[in-house]
């Protein structure tokens, strides 16, 4: 693929570790003429004097190309795993069936972590919590298989379900965004619409190579958006984000996510008049969330986001430089705050690319934190995101102390605050890992799950 292929503005960088080479990554090293370089891609007369944020680059390229050669052992383990603790989880609970990967009762490793699927019945639609509550429960389901998806929101959610898509990147030549689309009620009396895109699978390295890649395009009149979320979302080659696509010809399964759920989400508006709209997602599903609703306003799609209700992310990486930024917030949280950006403790993707980013990403909106005792304050920032890096040592203390306290609170949390937070043996042992190897961190819904459910309050106006 030729640089030209990634050519939809006047600036861009996306780093390429399928074919850098070693004499690539030296030259990355000790050469300030990134755009003579194979394993990055972006305009020949690019330069980068800076040593620091050439190695920042170099490192990263590193680890890509790590995580590339793990990704088919990687998913090959994730297979026999899930599909073991799924025949597990049948013989515990008195079913001998051979467990089958697209059915409704196969659970993957984040449902196996954390088996709840019902919506807190004790929150109802005039609490503070109510979106946020759907959102998070949402965000966590669609991790799920389709038939898992729909049975749990039309039967235990007593919901409407719309549709599972599953879409296809132009860059990647692969599917790498699924989501799926519900409402509260039939059409024409739903009053929430709402679309849930799916985050990062435990065990698909090359959704964590996206999630560290800080490759970035700038897109006129937007600002520098990260790349792999671009991508997956549904840009076009040599184009960017037209307001409209054709879907691949001959290929009617290959669709692009932004272009299918928006048209989607439109005719849902239009056959029920009262009805709002919801976008969530939890980690990467976070990033694709904001940036579909920015997309949105991008192309001016008025009609959609005068009925935008709110976007609810949980452990979002970062997605866009300083004039995304200014773009969102200006039509995300004007004239009221529409955008909700949880985090929770030490979750290292809401970190992710990182301050060093070479687009210089960061986050935008309020931040609602939850600490490792699920009290939730608001911040500009996420606390520590800032810190230097003589801090790390601390840092990775701090962290150890904080798995040991939520290995405690998983002790009793269960029995002073209902069975609804009890926790199973596979969490349990995931926390006593956590304690056991430094540096180990979790991302996890389920602390989100717990974090929303067990607030006072979802602050609307700060």
């Amino acid at each position: 693929m030729s640089k030209l292929d990634y050519c939809f503005s006047n600036d861009y960088m996306v780093l390429r570790p399928d074919r850098a080479s070693p004499f690539d990554l030296l030259h990355l090293l000790f050469s300030p003429k990134v755009g003579r370089n194979k394993a990055v891609d972006c305009f020949a007369s690019t330069e980068i004097r800076s040593f620091p944020r050439r190695l920042a680059l170099f490192l990263n390229l590193l680890l890509q190309i790590l995580l590339l050669s793990l990704a088919g052992p990687v998913a090959a383990i994730g297979v026999a795993v899930e599909f073991a603790l799924n025949f597990i989880d049948n013989i515990l609970h008195g079913k001998m069936e051979y467990p089958d990967r697209s059915s409704a009762s196969y659970r993957s490793l984040t449902a196996l972590i954390d088996r709840r699927v019902d919506l807190d019945r004790s929150i109802a639609a005039g609490d503070s919590r109510h979106h946020a509550a759907l959102c998070v429960m949402a965000s966590k389901v669609a991790y799920e298989n389709e038939a898992f998806i729909r049975d749990v929101v039309a039967r235990r959610w007593q919901m409407e379900f719309v549709e599972f898509y599953n879409c296809w990147n132009e860059f990647e030549s692969a599917y790498t965004a699924q989501a799926f689309v519900f409402c509260d009620r039939a059409a024409p009396d739903a009053e929430l619409v709402v679309v849930a895109f799916r985050g990062t699978p435990a065990f698909d390295a090359s959704r964590w190579r996206a999630d560290l890649d800080p490759s970035w395009h700038k897109v006129p009149r937007l600002g520098r958006a990260h790349a792999a979320y671009t991508h997956a979302l549904g840009a076009q080659r040599n184009m960017g984000w037209p307001k409209w696509v054709e879907h691949v010809k001959g290929k009617p399964q290959k669709v692009y996510a932004y272009y299918a759920i928006r048209d989607a989400v439109k005719g849902l508006l239009e056959a029920s008049p009262k009805a709002r709209l919801l976008v969530t997602g939890h980690g990467s599903g976070g990033a694709l969330a904001v940036l579909f609703a920015t997309v949105m306003a991008y192309h001016r799609e008025k009609a959609v986001m005068d009925r935008l209700a709110g976007v609810y992310t949980f452990g979002q990486p970062q997605v866009g430089d300083a004039m995304v930024a200014m773009f969102a917030e200006r039509n995300l949280d004007r004239p009221k705050k529409r955008h909700f950006r949880f985090t929770y403790a030490g979750d290292p993707l809401p970190r992710l690319p990182g301050v060093g980013s070479p687009a210089h990403f960061l986050h935008f909106g309020l931040c609602l934190h939850f600490d490792v005792s699920y009290n939730l304050k608001a911040f500009t920032e996420i606390p520590g995101e800032t810190a230097s890096p003589s801090s790390a040592a601390a840092g990775l203390v701090a962290s150890r102390v904080n798995a040991a306290r939520e290995l405690a609170r998983s002790a009793y949390l269960g029995y002073t605050r209902g069975a609804y937070f009890r926790e199973g043996w596979l969490l349990m042992l995931m926390r006593v890992l956590a304690v056991a190897l430094p540096g180990l961190p979790f991302h996890r819904a389920h602390d989100y799950v717990n974090g929303v459910a067990l607030a006072a309050r979802i602050p609307k106006d700060e």
